[in-house]
């Protein structure tokens, strides 16, 4: 196993960390009070719900077409 997909597990995990912590925080009373109110939810929120897809789909990205050595 290369240090590329090494480093795409660690994002997959990361990532599933980060996105997991984004579902719990959608589901704290003041966040749903503000996306009822406001349409959204608050930027952190939204960092850990994106910071954690994109993270998850770097790392499947890397295992997959990482180099093959």
């Amino acid at each position: 196993m290369g240090p590329k997909q090494i480093l795409g597990i660690v994002l997959i995990v990361l990532g599933a960390v980060l996105l997991y912590f984004g579902w719990q925080a959608t589901d704290a009373p003041i966040e749903q009070a503000r996306e009822s109110l406001t349409g959204d939810y608050s930027d952190r929120t939204m960092q850990y719900l994106i910071g954690g897809a994109v993270a998850a789909a770097a790392g499947v990205g890397l295992m997959l077409f990482g180099s093959k050595r």
